[in-house]
């Protein structure tokens, strides 16, 4: 059955504010061509095949009653309470367990048959029996409070949930918090670190051209030092005036050299052959002559010497005498 066939027969299925699409061997809802009657507020899906309600069927807010019993449906959508128009939804005899949490906000809702259900025993109890019309009433009541303490404890689960995942965020954040904050630390005095490392191989590095400075300086000055003192010897061996011969060293020599040849002279006259020659002549009186003089020089100063050692004799005595 193409789309246009659909419409055609919806067409045909509507009559003024109600749709009737029962026994129709459905096993889908047309939920888009649905839609485009929004004046059909009454809608009968009951005796189909329908395993399933697509979540568009949640926007199908115009609907004022639904009858979906005698189906193959297994779960609800979601967000079954966006139908905030819903006030009978007859759901009989069909395979559903549990509600959706959303039901507690279907505020309008007034009417309602879960019959035939496998329901869960707390949904069980709330539902009744709803064997006519009050007991009906009475399950749409009871379940909507069954459903908002289901909501309400959804709630606090979903708080305590949020709650816990805040905290864990927190948490999370705190240790991240702490990690970068180590990190930060880590990079800081990795930093720091480096830095003196630096100034330290910078501080050799000047020490050593220092000590290479002072090295260099030292050897300059010792070199300066050596040159110039061999300048200095240099100089003082050259600037030192050659020795003079004094006049009284050279009168002495002369007069040795005069008396040496005077002596030679006058052995030679004395001692040899040529004492007899006119030219010693001479020279023997003055050796003669020489001699006697001598001789009487001697007494004299034989003389003198004894006067000597008694002037020496005394000053001893009269130096004992007055140390005692």
């Amino acid at each position: 059955m193409s789309k246009n066939s659909k419409v055609l027969n919806l067409k045909d299925k509507i009559s003024g504010n109600e749709m009737d699409l029962s026994l129709c061997n459905l096993t889908e809802v047309p939920v888009r061509e649905l839609a485009s009657f929004t004046k059909a507020t009454v809608l009968d899906l009951s005796c189909n095949n329908i395993t399933s309600l697509p979540p568009e069927f949640c926007n199908l807010t115009h609907l004022v009653k639904v009858d979906l019993s005698k189906n193959q449906l297994t779960a609800l959508p979601d967000d079954l309470g966006n139908l905030t128009n819903l006030q009978h939804l007859d759901l009989y005899n069909n395979k559903l367990n549990v509600l959706p949490v959303s039901f507690s906000q279907l505020r309008s809702l007034k009417w309602l048959d879960l019959k035939d259900n496998p329901l869960e025993a707390g949904l069980a109890k709330a539902a009744g029996d709803c064997l006519d019309e009050k007991q009906c009433k009475q399950c749409a009541s009871k379940v909507l409070q069954h459903m908002r303490a289901m909501q309400d404890e959804v709630d606090r689960a979903r708080e305590k949930r949020l709650m816990r995942e805040k905290e864990l965020e927190r948490k999370k954040e705190a240790k991240q918090r702490e990690r970068e904050a180590r990190e930060k630390e880590a990079r800081k005095r990795e930093k720091a670190e480096e830095k003196e490392k630096r100034r330290k191989e910078y501080n050799a590095q000047m020490a050593a051209v220092a000590a290479r400075e002072q090295q260099k300086k030292k050897s300059e000055e010792k070199k300066k030092k050596n040159g110039q003192t061999a300048a200095d010897k240099k100089v003082v061996v050259e600037s030192a005036p050659k020795p003079r011969r004094s006049l009284i060293g050279l009168m002495f020599k002369l007069l040795v050299l005069l008396l040496l040849g005077l002596a030679g002279v006058a052995a030679a006259c004395r001692l040899t052959d040529l004492q007899k020659e006119a030219v010693c002549v001479p020279v023997n009186v003055a050796v003669d002559d020489g001699l006697s003089w001598a001789r009487e020089q001697e007494g004299v100063v034989r003389q003198l010497v004894q006067n000597l050692s008694s002037a020496a004799k005394e000053f001893l005595e009269s130096t004992q005498a007055s140390k005692n």
